[in-house]
């Protein structure tokens, strides 16, 4: 009974996860034809900014609700109304930060004036995303994916609605505003995707005086499991956060121009990465579905049963992942034309492809890791990972090769990180 579940969280999930992902490179296509090649060059300078700030904002509260919701031994209603209202306080002070810091970092850190209004937009759409992380949270441990997969495809669908009519118009004040919008447009697609959420909620549901009153044990935990949790993405994030800011200042002190940073950046981060990493998509939908799953097994002492399905996990990421990379490896101009209508960056993704099929397995790895109760340990790979890829993306910006620094960068993390989780799920399960 278990394994059907999980299976067929895991087929729910992924099928979910296609039909939005395709829905995703719909968007990326109305992006890249839209705002263009500089365009996408602002956005990607500021989304490793808008991922640290989201991990931070969400401070791993949706991971650690589903692992105490899976275990079935707390009052469900109460754990989620105990730290909504913390989420909002945490993303109120994050908005007040942006609203003070958003001119240094776009034009000192960024070296991009024109981030500054796409930053004071990322403190707005942040408490939507909070709540929906919370929501789904919730209903990852419940093991409901339905809600979620629905909630996903409604959410993609308006924001590509959203888009499209909204660029057009915002792009005749300016590139920059047109930028902004983009990151504003999330506000809607949140908002629509928490009303789904709330759709599902039972009709018998009620809330009472107690189900309101904050727990403090039920917060310590969430912290307990969240933060561990959180410091891995806050760590990978600040990776990505530095990411801009080494490239511009190295490669502009080694003689390339902001303009070709800017557009290879755009590139690299805004078409290849997208698709070499296309099919991690379905791969995090397997870990999602695997840590409610391993969370109430391990904690029962079923230790056969976590193995299992961690290898099966696995089995499903490589099922989709090496396929993609043999089509990326010896055909990479069909999906590039087909999705983004341009032959740029081609030699990128023949040399990053074999690369990437190491991260389609890391999300399963990681996710059992924190299932298992093992986050530090998962942040530990994430923390040494993050500093050998800021190094080496250092050293290899001083090495005139461009923006290839930064793949070689990016494949040493991953397959740092990749065999330090494998590595650490062996000794969890005492398997020599």
């Amino acid at each position: 009974m278990k394994k059907n579940v999980f299976i067929k969280s895991v087929i729910l999930l992924i099928i979910g996860g296609f039909i939005t992902k395709i829905i995703s490179m719909l968007i990326k296509i109305v992006l890249a034809r839209l705002i263009g090649t500089e365009g996408m060059g602002i956005y990607m300078l500021i989304s490793p900014t808008f991922t640290l700030l989201m991990a931070l904002a969400q401070l791993g509260f949706p991971v650690a609700i589903s692992k105490l919701v899976a275990e079935e031994n707390k009052n469900n209603k109460n754990l989620v109304f105990s730290i909504i209202p913390i989420s909002l306080f945490i993303n109120v002070i994050i908005i007040v930060f942006l609203i003070f810091s958003a001119s240094y970092i776009s034009n000192n850190l960024l070296n991009e004036p024109r981030c500054y209004y796409c930053l004071i937009c990322i403190g707005l759409v942040l408490p939507f995303i909070s709540i929906s992380s919370i929501l789904r949270g919730y209903f990852f441990g419940k093991q409901q994916m339905f809600p979620h997969v629905l909630s996903n495809i409604t959410e993609d669908i308006v924001r590509l609605i959203i888009l499209i009519i909204g660029i057009p118009i915002f792009l005749k004040n300016g590139i920059e505003y047109a930028v902004a919008f983009v990151v504003l447009a999330n506000i809607g697609s949140e908002l629509t995707s928490i009303l789904i959420l709330f759709f599902f909620i039972p009709k018998n549901f009620k809330l009472t005086k107690e189900d309101l009153k904050v727990n403090r044990q039920n917060i310590y935990d969430v912290f307990s499991i969240g933060i561990p949790t959180t410091m891995s993405r806050i760590i990978g994030s600040i990776g990505f956060f530095l990411e801009p800011i080494i490239l511009t200042f190295v490669l502009l002190k080694c003689g390339y121009s902001n303009k070709f940073i800017v557009n290879e950046y755009g590139i690299i981060n805004g078409y290849i990465m997208p698709l070499i990493l296309l099919p991690s998509f379905f791969t995090l939908a397997i870990s999602q579905a695997l840590i409610p799953n391993i969370s109430k097994a391990h904690s029962h002492g079923h230790y056969d049963y976590v193995f299992k399905r961690i290898k099966l996990a696995i089995f499903f990421s490589l099922l989709i992942g090496i396929p993609a990379t043999i089509i990326f490896e010896l055909f990479p101009q069909v999906p590039m034309e087909f999705i983004y209508n341009t032959n740029v960056g081609i030699d990128y993704i023949k040399a990053f492809a074999p690369i990437a099929l190491l991260h389609y397995i890391q999300a399963p790895l990681t996710a059992s890791l924190q299932a298992m109760g093992k986050a530090k340990e998962a942040m530990n790979g994430t923390l040494v990972g993050t500093i050998i890829r800021t190094i080496a993306l250092f050293i290899f910006s001083y090495m005139h090769i461009g923006l290839w620094g930064l793949l070689w960068a990016s494949g040493l993390n991953i397959a740092y990180v990749t065999i330090h989780q494998y590595i650490h799920v062996k000794k969890a399960l005492h398997i020599k």
